[in-house]
């Protein structure tokens, strides 16, 4: 199959003309969704295509059938030679697709150790929040790190800013419990599910940033996989080595990828 020619920008949808080029315009996000394509390999697709439905059911989107065409549109349209970046979104008016090349990819991370309060308005659904996640991103960024730490009232940890944490307590693979305020991350899950598959113990435990201190965390997302944390900046609390971390960064590049449908 000859692949689409493909170039960064927005296109929205419609059943009558598909995707198109369009102007970027200013709508507020509802609901968004991305992951890493490289050279047309994907990671748990399926799987943001169930979020990315079940987030716009949640605010009144287009029903799940016309969802559903949209995806089939849309995957055809993704790059298959590359590293990309894409985002489905929903506004108020339109369901689209924004092709972007994806950023430099990081293997490890350094995580500003403030402990920010959540920010977020609607932190179980991917789209409204994210300019006020890349304002505390850019913050974490000016303190020398690449990440921001989110915590509740308490102080347990959250997540990130744009990632998920996890954690091993000895040979434990640690998460946060799903009944606190946590996006439902597809990463994890793969993660997770690979962990029973092998017969790792997964427990959901809540945890502050110093009871994380000396401890292998790792800060995952859909576009860089698996990041153990190399430094704490601006905090007291100490960095596990990232044992773990390699073994499971090559399944998550290799394995856990599949081909875009029709390659």
């Amino acid at each position: 199959m000859t692949p689409p020619a493909v170039a960064e920008g927005l296109l929205t949808w419609s059943p009558r003309a598909g995707l198109r080029p369009v102007e970027d315009a200013d709508e507020p996000l509802l609901v968004a969704d991305s992951w890493l394509v490289r050279d047309g390999r994907v990671r748990g697709l399926d799987r943001h295509r169930d979020r990315f439905v079940r987030s716009c059911g949640e605010c009144d989107g287009p029903p799940a059938y016309r969802l559903l065409e949209f995806w089939r549109d849309m995957t055809a349209a993704l790059p298959r030679t590359g590293e990309w970046f894409p985002r489905v979104e929903l506004t108020p008016h339109h369901v689209r697709l924004r092709l972007r090349h994806a950023p430099p990819l990081g293997s490890e991370v350094e995580v500003w150790a403030v402990g920010q309060p959540d920010p977020r308005t609607l932190p179980r659904r991917k789209g409204p929040d994210l300019d006020t996640l890349a304002r505390l991103r850019a913050r974490a960024v000016e303190a020398g790190a690449q990440e921001a730490v989110l915590v509740g009232p308490s102080g347990v940890v959250l997540e990130a800013a744009t990632t998920s944490v996890l954690w091993w307590e000895n040979d434990t693979l640690c998460l946060p419990p799903p009944r606190l305020p946590v996006l439902p991350g597809v990463t994890v899950a793969l993660i997770q599910e690979r962990a029973e598959r092998i017969g790792i113990p997964v427990a959901h435990r809540e945890r502050t940033l110093a009871e994380l201190a000396d401890r292998e965390v790792w800060l995952v997302n859909a576009l860089h996989g698996i990041r153990p944390v190399t430094r704490w900046v601006g905090g007291p609390t100490g960095v596990g080595a990232a044992a773990r971390a390699p073994e499971w960064q090559e399944w998550l590049d290799g394995e856990a990828m599949e081909r875009l449908p029709g390659i």
